[in-house]
């Protein structure tokens, strides 16, 4: 502070010494003058301290100076300091209220702080510079983050009359009126327009709007227009298409879509996405029909967008819908190996490998993204699914501790692995095991029902601690009535339990959701049947068992109700 303040007096030291006889005033406003225009360079390069210490010492001996002032603001601005740079501002109008950079400065700022008091502000700016045409915008921007949309319209017609009309305004414009519900207006506006001039985007909103009211002789025309002007304007082309496709103009649809795809001018996450849309909402028929012209379409924007991860996903996606499972696979594995950083490139084809079930491709893919993002263990989870169905249950052991490792705050996906260890060790014949694993579960989500429904199953076939079976199972009833697992689960604990009424009633609940589908529930049930003496249904329902057995439903069915049949006499 000592330092600074001997600087302030040996500067108007200096200015006193030298006043009368060496230096004239005009000579000391020279030398300010220069002072301001060294704080000015200080602050282009960057240097606000030092430009504001240069200031500060010129306003010291001139407290008048305008331009001290203004550039005072514009180092607040640097640091920011918003409410200081007002200040400065409105000091610098005031000492120069002609000068139209500092008020537009303080306008400017206003608009970020006040815009009733900017748009005052403006409003005055125009009037007394009517020739500023940035003025206008500026102040048709405030109109209508303001919402006060009249004065916008208002605004456009006077730019029109001082400086002419644009395409620009012409939109904006059409924007406003269709924002106050008078789209009509607008396009009345935009006719008006385009009878005197000639503007691509203005035909392709007229053509937009013909579409809209099914004209497709008048759209496709303004499209033409439109095109004619511009043959690589996307939104036209576009516009075109889509036309054309509506109203099944096909000879013309193709082509159009072809310009559209292979123009420059649109970025490929437009074209990826309307063709995605195109392919998941057209009927099978259409696609069957023109997958040709659609293959071609598909190819031109590969060749448009070589490489591009979108465009490799479109295809994979396209060739996955129309029954090309393998084309589907070769361009999600292309794109994950072009973007080995792209998780979504990674996920889409570890998630096609699971779909058509390839399960050592998925096994292998899914170790390799889990490599290349650790973080994310959804990879393991969907690699140990083929591993699972390939036999390989110490891998997927191995798959569910690294998860529990890497991921011991996730619940969801601890669980998951608690869980996927519980059935594994079950498959195993490791029941000790299985067990400590669902208990391990069921600390984290003591009601899970997935969890609760296999513990509490695998108990009543061991015929283990029923009571603890029954507890957990009536739980998974409560949770879901209607799911048959689940009631099949309680009711053969009921069965065991000796309470046969009972299990009937939660057997038939069964039947009405889905059970007669399985042969297990429908063999679960004939037992009960059977216990209850009602022999003759209890024979039907192990008729439907049979009927509905596999490899991995009930072992030595036949044989059992052979033995049934026999103790009744049949």
């Amino acid at each position: 502070m000592r330092n600074k303040f001997i600087h302030i007096i040996l500067v108007i030291t200096s200015l006193i010494l030298f006043s009368p006889a060496a230096f004239s005033q005009s000579r000391v406003g020279r030398h300010l003058d220069n002072m301001v225009l060294e704080a000015v360079e200080k602050l282009g390069n960057g240097d606000v301290k030092g430009a504001e210490e240069l200031l500060q010492d010129v306003l010291i001996v001139n407290p008048s100076s305008d331009a001290a002032w203004y550039y005072m603001g514009e180092v607040a601005i640097h640091k920011p300091d918003v409410n200081q740079a007002l200040k400065c501002y409105t000091k610098a109008v005031e000492l120069d209220p002609d000068n139209f950079w500092y008020r537009y400065r303080l306008a400017r700022l206003y608009s970020f702080v006040s815009r009733e008091v900017a748009v005052e502000q403006y409003e005055q700016l125009i009037k007394d510079f009517p020739k500023k045409s940035d003025l206008y915008f500026e102040m048709l921007d405030l109109y209508v983050s303001q919402q006060e949309y009249e004065k916008a319209l208002d605004a456009i017609k006077e730019i029109e009359n001082t400086i002419g009309s644009t395409e620009s305004l012409a939109v904006y414009a059409y924007r406003i009126y269709y924002t106050l519900g008078r789209g009509e207006e607008g396009i009345e506006y935009l006719r008006r327009y385009n009878s005197r001039y000639s503007s691509p985007v203005v035909l392709t909103i007229l053509a937009d709007n013909e579409l809209a009211m099914y004209n497709d002789s008048l759209a496709i025309m303004y499209y033409n227009e439109a095109l004619d002007l511009d043959s690589s304007y996307s939104h036209a082309l576009l516009g075109k298409a889509e036309a054309c496709r509506i109203f099944r103009r096909y000879d013309e649809y193709f082509p159009t879509l072809n310009s559209y795809v292979e123009t420059q001018y649109a970025p490929s996450y437009e074209k990826t996405e309307y063709l995605t849309t195109l392919v998941e909402k057209s009927d099978l028929q259409f696609l069957r029909r023109f997958m040709p012209q659609l293959d071609t379409t598909m190819q031109k924007l590969s060749q448009t967008h070589p490489g591009d991860s979108l465009v490799y996903q479109l295809r994979g996606g396209y060739y996955f819908y129309t029954g090309r499972a393998e084309e589907g696979l070769s361009q999600m594995r292309e794109c994950a190996d072009a973007y080995p950083e792209s998780f979504s490139a990674a996920a889409t084809y570890v998630e096609a490998l699971m779909l058509v079930e390839k399960w050592d491709e998925l096994s292998v893919e899914g170790r390799n993204a889990f490599s290349r993002f650790p973080t994310e263990p959804a990879f393991l989870e969907m690699a140990s699914i083929g591993d699972y169905n390939e036999g390989r249950y110490e891998k997927v052991l191995e798959a569910c501790r690294t998860i529990l490792e890497v991921a011991p705050s996730d619940s969801a996906k601890t669980l998951r692995a608690w869980s996927t260890v519980g059935d594994i060790y079950h498959m195993l014949g490791d029941s000790k095991s299985a067990y400590k694993a669902y208990d391990k579960a069921l600390m984290i989500n003591p009601d899970y029902v997935y969890v609760l429904n296999n513990y509490a199953y695998y108990l009543s076939v061991e015929g283990k601690n029923l009571k603890k079976a029954y507890e957990m199972s009536r739980k998974t009833v409560d949770a879901e009535p209607d799911n048959a697992t689940y009631l099949d689960t309680f009711g053969w604990i009921l069965y065991l339990r000796g309470e046969l009424t009972e299990a009937k009633a939660f057997f038939k609940t069964a039947m009405l959701h889905g059970g007669k589908d399985s042969a297990v529930i429908l063999d679960h049930y004939a037992e009960v049947l059977f216990a209850l003496k009602e022999y003759d249904m209890a024979f039907v329902y192990w008729n439907l068992a049979l009927q509905k057995n596999t490899e991995d439903g009930v072992p030595g069915l036949k044989a059992k109700v052979e033995r049934k049949k026999a103790e009744v006499g049949r």
